[in-house]
Formats: structure tokens, sequence, C-alpha cells
């Protein structure tokens, strides 16, 4: 379940495109995953630690084996630390206002040549694949942003951004009553699409409503990108559920595969609710950042 993590803890693939489709700050939107995506996590951690003091037999004891201190620190020096490194310089620099999201993804990406270099391992198959690899990225960014960026001015041009907002707010809801249907709307979504594809219909529909309501843009996109990590596991088209399925034993069926992330999804439901009312938790490191 820790697999969707990813989506709000930064560096978030998903997180720059939100911003680019919203118009926000990509910086103020990956550093605004921090805290939240530590919240989930001790969520997650406290639930299965309680569940296996519950029913030892889900967490069995083993002997694990037996490494020496000095082995242990210098591994971790030569395989971890550099990668610890590289992350802490890169959100870092962005938290400290140093440099830009595009900057500091430039020095990422130098610290990550010169690392695989001292690791012995740079030579032109992997230089060729790589730059491959960043043209099918970047031109599937480009395509997405461009589809939405039209769908978003059609509706602006033909006035139905208007009249959508008009509808919304002519039924005098409370502020808490519409987000509540927005998310309902989007949770219902992540079971049946992809997460692209659910930013690109929504996020020029609700964009309007957020500002028209005042709302911190940046609460309301780290929301979303929670939204979306629960639908990476909520059945029946969760993309974590297809992957657990592949590896686990083939006695485990789909049901047994279903029934277990039960639990999660209340979790994270449950976080959603204490981000919604304690919004200082996704703001105060966005704050930080503008001062």
């Amino acid at each position: 379940m820790s697999g969707s993590m990813d989506m709000i803890i930064p560096p978030s693939a998903l997180a720059v495109i939100l911003a680019s489709l919203a118009d926000i700050s990509v910086g103020k939107l990956l550093i605004s995953g921090l805290l939240p995506g530590f919240l989930i996590a001790g969520f997650y951690a406290a639930y299965i630690m309680i569940r296996c003091k519950v029913q030892p037999h889900l967490a069995p004891s083993y002997e694990p084996k037996r490494v020496p201190l000095a082995e242990k620190l210098l591994l971790t020096v030569k395989y971890v630390l550099p990668f610890i490194v590289i992350i802490f310089v890169v959100l870092g620099l962005i938290l400290l206002g140093i440099c830009t999201p595009t900057e500091s993804a430039a020095i990422g990406t130098l610290l990550s040549v010169i690392l695989v270099a001292l690791y012995k391992k740079l030579n032109w198959k992997v230089i060729k694949e790589t730059v491959q690899g960043s043209l099918q990225v970047t031109v599937m960014m480009f395509m997405i942003l461009t589809g939405a960026t039209a769908f978003g001015q059609i509706l602006a041009y033909t006035g139905a951004t208007q009249g959508l907002l008009k509808f919304v707010l002519g039924f005098n809801l409370s502020p808490y009553a519409i987000l509540a249907v927005m998310m309902l709307i989007l949770l219902f979504m992540g079971c049946l699409m992809e997460q692209v594809a659910i930013m690109m219909v929504t996020i020029p529909i609700f964009m309007p409503i957020v500002r028209a309501l005042e709302w911190d843009p940046i609460w309301f996109g780290l929301l979303f990108l929670v939204n979306m990590s629960v639908g990476m596991k909520s059945p029946p088209f969760g993309l974590c559920l297809f992957v657990m399925q592949g590896i686990v034993p083939p006695e485990v069926s789909s049901m047994d595969v279903y029934k277990s992330v039960t639990p999660f999804i209340l979790l994270d439901l449950l976080a959603i609710l204490i981000l919604i009312f304690v919004p200082q938790i996704v703001t105060v490191l966005p704050n930080f950042m503008a001062h």
C-alpha cells in the first residue's frame, strides 16, 4: 500500500503534472506532501504493528542473518548515503528558495551522472537509454499539458466554466459540503480511471471553484493527490492491486487482495479528514518557503 505514496511524498512526478495543470507552484506542492506523507506512513505502521500484536501469526518471527556493524556502515555509506544526499539536496534547495524546481532537477541530474560515473557504470548504453526515457516522459507530459490546456480554454471560451461555477454556488451549500462532493467524485473516478486522465478532466472544472471559494490551491492540490493515491489501491481497477496480485502465491485470490486493502483505504480516508480540518499540516512547509 505504500507503493502509491510516491504521489504524495516528493519528488512526485504526478505532483508536477498536477501543479502544471492547476497553474500553482510546483515547489510548494511538492514540499506540501512531506508531512501528510509521513502522517499516512505513521498510520500504516501503527496499524501493522497493532494487527501483528493482536494476531502474531501474520508476522512470524525469524532469525536474521548476522552482519557485522562495520560492514553495515560501509554498505550504507557506499550504496544508500549518496542517494539520500541527492534527494536532500534537490528538495532542500527548493525548500530554502535557492533554486526553482527546474533548476533543482538539473542539479539532481548532474549529481546522479557524477554518482553513476563514480560507480563506473556510465557508458554509452546508459546515456542512450537515459536520453530516450527522458524524451518519452517529456513528450508525454507536453501532450498531457497541451490537451488539458485546450480543454480548459474551450470551457472558458464557451462560458461553460462560469455557468458551472454559478450552478454549483447557486445551491448555497457550505464550503465543506462542496469539498465533500468533489472528494467523493475523485474517489469514485479513482476506482475506474487512470490518475492523469482524472486530472485532465477535473482540474479545469474544479480549480475555478477552488479560487471562487478562496481555498488554498496548494491545500486542495495535496488533497487531490491523496485521493489519487487511494484510487491506485481501490477495487476493481487499482494498479497496486494488479501488481500485488501478480506477485502473491497462486492460492491468494483477487478477493483476498481486495479485502486486505480495506483497512488501509479507511486509514487514507481518515488522513483526508484530518488534512481537511487541520490544513496547517499541508500548508506549514509551503508557507515557510514563502518567507
